[in-house]
């Protein structure tokens, strides 16, 4: 199954994603999407440019999406990093968002974007 290309601007317009930083790299598209917590799982199966949902808001998330060449991370729950974490993400430049839903939710409304984990 492979995902329909759109970008990071339009996931976060259709599921009203709050930008925390990297707003210029909005024009990203999405390749595919993984939702995963454990920073090793996604090292090991996260692909480039996928989109990374999780709920890990410390510093070494924008350590792993720098390394897997993540399009951008959506934080769930409403959670948000700290300021050090927004500005690593936004010297490496890391879209961060955020959004109120779950990562269930939110992996969902994704999939219904056509955003899959599968390529």
């Amino acid at each position: 199954m492979t995902s329909k290309k759109i970008t990071l601007a339009q996931a976060a317009d259709a599921l009203h994603l709050k930008v925390l930083c990297g707003s210029e790299k909005l024009t990203r598209g999405i390749g595919g999407g993984y939702t995963s917590d454990l920073l090793s799982d996604v090292i090991a199966h996260a692909k480039k440019d996928d989109i990374w949902i999780t709920l890990q808001i410390h510093s070494n998330i924008v350590a792993v999406a720098v390394l897997k060449e993540i399009a951008g991370v959506i934080f769930v729950n409403g959670r948000e990093p700290d300021d050090e974490t927004v500005k690593k993400a936004q010297d490496e430049g890391i879209p961060l968002l955020t959004s109120t839903l779950t990562a269930y939710e939110l992996s969902g409304k994704l999939y219904e974007l056509g955003i899959h984990g599968q390529r």
